[in-house]
C-alpha cells in the first residue's frame, strides 16, 4: 500500500453516501440496489411522465425554419446559375425571389401573432441575411 492508500484509509468518514444517509427512507429491492424517494411528476414504471410540452412559438419556427431551407435552396440553385451565366438563371432567379416573397410573408404573418417576439428573435436575422443574398444576387445579375 503506499502512503496515498494509508492516507485515505486514516481519513474519519465525515458524510454517508446518499443511499445510507438517515433523512432519506429507503427499501432494498432484491438485486441490493436503493430504490430512490419517487420524483414529484414521474411515476417510474408507469406512463405518466412530464415532459416539456412545445409551445405554439415551437410550431411556428418550425414551419419558417421549413420554408427558410426551401427559400435557400432556392436562392443557392440561383446563384450558381447565375455565376455561370446560364440560360435558366433568370428563371431560378424568379423562382428564388417567390420563396423568399413567401416566406416573408409567412413571417410577417407569425410576427403579428401572439408569439410574435419570440418568433422575430428566432427567425428574423437568417430572413434578412437571406433577403440580402437575393438582392445581392439580382444585382450581380444585372451588372452583367
Amino acid at each position: 500500500m503506499t502512503s496515498k492508500h494509508l492516507i485515505a484509509l486514516a481519513r474519519p468518514l465525515t458524510s454517508l453516501p446518499r443511499c445510507l444517509n438517515a433523512r432519506h427512507t429507503y427499501s432494498v429491492p432484491p438485486l441490493g440496489r436503493p430504490v430512490h424517494p419517487p420524483v414529484p411528476g414521474i411515476i417510474i414504471g408507469g406512463a405518466h411522465r412530464q415532459y416539456a410540452t412545445r409551445s405554439t412559438a415551437d410550431e411556428t419556427v418550425d414551419e419558417l425554419t421549413e420554408k427558410y431551407a426551401t427559400a435557400k435552396d432556392e436562392f443557392e440553385i440561383a446563384s450558381e446559375e447565375t455565376d455561370k451565366k446560364s440560360v435558366y438563371a433568370a428563371d431560378d432567379r424568379q423562382a428564388a425571389r417567390e420563396e423568399l416573397d413567401s416566406l416573408k410573408q409567412a413571417f410577417e404573418d407569425a410576427a403579428q401573432g401572439e408569439n410574435g417576439e419570440e418568433v422575430r428573435r428566432r427567425v428574423g436575422n437568417r430572413i434578412r441575411e437571406l433577403e440580402q443574398g437575393v438582392v445581392a444576387m439580382e444585382e450581380r445579375a444585372m451588372e452583367d
